[in-house]
């Protein structure tokens, strides 16, 4: 890992491991796919994603402006348009979540049986 000791990633202080805890929230990899081929608005991704609530995916869509993986555009208007899209810095998640998307699709069975005792 280029001079950083593997036990480097786990303190707190780390460039790792706040991008991690930037992804590991729940909701944080969906919606990040979501805005993964265009910019939406709020009301698409909550009918792309489904079972995420209003509330939620707002918490969740500052949060990753936050963190500079998303930019919000107001266009104004009445009603008020307001579009989400990824930054250039969300963009370069879309390979590793390409993969973890791969991998679940391959493994997904076995951590079920796993959950299930098997």
């Amino acid at each position: 890992m280029d001079g950083v000791e593997a036990g480097d990633v786990f303190l707190a202080d780390c460039p790792a491991r706040l991008a991690v805890e930037v992804i590991a929230d729940k909701w944080a990899v969906v919606v990040l796919w979501g805005l993964n081929d265009r910019a939406r608005r709020h009301s698409e991704l909550i009918e792309l994603i489904g079972g995420i609530s209003k509330k939620v995916l707002t918490q969740t869509l500052r949060r990753l402006q936050l963190n500079g993986l998303v930019e919000r555009h107001d266009y104004g208007g009445v009603p008020p348009r307001v579009e989400y899209a990824l930054t250039d810095l969300g963009r370069t998640l879309m390979v590793p979540i390409r993969l973890l998307t791969e991998w679940a699709e391959e493994n997904g069975e076995a951590v079920l049986t796993a959950q299930e005792g098997g």
